[in-house]
């Protein structure tokens, strides 16, 4: 198959300053910044990344693409992206083995149980 998935495109009102937060949230590593974009990576090499762009306003309605995150241990990993600015969200999701935070910028992520957990 001829397709690869390079990117995910996240808009922002401050791409360098949400690009920055993911970068610090995932540990991963600034691969360029430029003029109202700002994109991170796993590695300089590694592929998919995700790429902040400018725009002047966000839309209000729910986000139709979400990421979901498998940490080794889910409470220490939820305390520490609350201790970088995110929030809990409340989707609707209920009484459920995740944890919806959302970003500095309010885009909402889930935070799985750890495969330790869920077996």
């Amino acid at each position: 198959m001829g397709l690869t998935w390079e990117q995910t495109i996240v808009n922002a009102l401050d791409p360098a300053a949400l690009g920055r937060w993911w970068c610090e949230a995932l540990g991963w590593v600034v691969v360029d910044e430029g003029p109202g974009e700002f994109e991170i990576r796993p590695s300089a090499d590694r592929i998919p990344g995700l790429l902040f762009v400018a725009v002047d306003e966000l839309e209000v309605a729910r986000s139709r693409l979400h990421l979901d995150f498998r940490p080794d241990d889910q409470d220490a990993e939820v305390e520490r992206l609350e201790r970088l600015g995110a929030v809990r969200a409340d989707v609707g999701q209920g009484d459920q083995s995740w944890v919806v935070l959302a970003d500095p910028e309010g885009n909402e992520f889930c935070v799985l149980q750890s495969l330790s957990s869920s077996s």
